[in-house]
Formats: structure tokens, sequence, C-alpha cells
């Protein structure tokens, strides 16, 4: 979703979007009392929130952990050729791998950036080599195994936003 109307956002809204961030299921009682609004208004403000575009949606974050996938990587594809057709092709079969959780079309050396999930690195093999490796109009990949997560924030800074 983009953003439809390019409004200021206020402090007010600023301060909603920070705690929906954080707390995506607040109720709309308690986050109108911690930004000091009654509840009507600070509702109207999160539907024009997501009227806006600013609010995508909303939902829970899963421990890929917890769900049995013990290995992440970076796969970096490399594609033959960059026609309208190649491109669409290589994007429909990406979008049907659930294990790739995260798919960017990139500037620089290499055409995309996809972050993989896996069960373990048997699992992670048979994804790169019997499946990623065969997408349509691939020409290379290259795979880097996550050792350790540093940062990982999904939340946008919205004090930048403007």
């Amino acid at each position: 979703m983009t953003v439809r109307n390019k409004r200021p956002l206020s402090d007010a809204d600023r301060r909603i979007l920070r705690i929906l961030q954080a707390e995506g299921r607040i109720a709309n009682v308690d986050l109108a009392e911690r930004i000091g609004m009654a509840p009507s208004p600070c509702l109207r403000r999160v539907k024009a929130l997501e009227e806006d575009g600013f609010i995508e949606g909303y939902g829970a974050r899963i421990s890929r952990r917890a769900a049995g996938f013990g290995v992440q990587a970076f796969v970096q594809i490399n594609l033959h050729q960059h026609t309208d057709e190649t491109v669409a092709r290589f994007s429909e079969a990406v979008n049907r791998l659930d294990e790739v959780t995260e798919c960017h079309a990139l500037t620089g050396d290499h055409d995309y950036l996809l972050r993989v999930v896996a069960r373990d690195l048997d699992d992670l093999g048979d994804t790169v080599l019997k499946r990623l490796t065969r997408l349509p109009g691939v020409k290379d990949v290259r795979s880097s195994i996550v050792l350790n997560t540093v940062k990982d924030a999904p939340a946008v800074p919205v004090t930048l936003v403007d």
C-alpha cells in the first residue's frame, strides 16, 4: 500500500504510530488514555492513518525458531535477462515459495535479495539447490547464512515521518 495523502503528521499521530508499532493489540481506550485524548477522536485519527496508508495492517510477529525454522539466510540472485516477462515470471515464482519471507529488487551487483528461512542446513540446501536455482530466469545464486541477528527492528522510525 502506498501513502495516498502526504498530509503532515501531528504529534498525536506520531504518538499513535509509535504505540501501535510496539503494541498493535492495544485497546482504543488505552491508546487514547496514553496519548491524552478522548477515545472517539483517537479512533478517528487511527482510521485516518489507516486510510492515508500510514498503517498498512496489523499482525502478530511469529518467532521463526519457535515455528521450527532454525536457519535463516540471505540469498542474492542475478537473472539472465531483465525483460518484463522474465521479471514477472521470477516474481510470480518467488511469491509461491513460503520459505522466502522477503524479496527485494536491488541496484548494484545483484538483481534480488531474498530472506529465506529453513528448518536446518539440509532444508536450506534443498531450498537453494532444488527451488531457487530453478526459478525462471535465474543465472546465479549466492547465499549467506545468518549466524546472529544484531538488530531486527520492524518498526519505522516515526520521528522521521513527515
